[in-house]
């Protein structure tokens, strides 16, 4: 993601949840700054027709256990069901494996059929508000 993407990524995330505590214009823009390694932080966005139309973040949790978070991934309403929120998770998870030989990916979801077709398990037995941590071991 380019850094003139970042108030429009905003844009989408915003939309996407009604959490304006969590999810706030300012903490945004801030966390949609990429960050260096070992503590990295990259984002990833899907255009239509040059339009910004998705989102999704990867970053680091804990570099000494290679352990990496899926998170504050979106589409714009009118363009879901078109495949994109899938596109980005698989190219976040491709982005991962060629840059670390083996680790653990978590992701909190709601939509856990569509992480365990990707080879995720449940992690722990509850949820929180309707979302399960996810994990991927590689």
């Amino acid at each position: 993601m380019h850094d003139d993407d970042r108030e429009t990524a905003a844009d989408v995330i915003l939309a996407a949840f009604a959490d304006p505590t969590r999810y706030g214009r300012e903490r945004l823009v801030e966390q949609l700054a990429p960050a260096a390694m070992p503590f990295y932080r990259r984002f990833f966005v899907a255009r239509r027709q040059g339009e910004l139309v998705g989102v999704g973040g990867i970053k680091a949790a804990d570099w000494a256990s290679d352990t990496h978070i899926l998170y504050l991934s979106a589409v714009a309403e009118h363009a879901r069901g078109q495949g994109i929120a899938r596109a980005l998770i698989h190219t976040r998870i491709a982005w991962l494996m060629e840059n670390y030989a083996h680790g653990r990916l978590l992701v909190s979801t709601a939509r856990t059929r569509r992480f365990t077709r990707l080879g995720f398990r449940m992690a722990g037995k509850h949820d929180a508000g309707g979302r399960r941590l996810m994990l991927l071991e590689f």
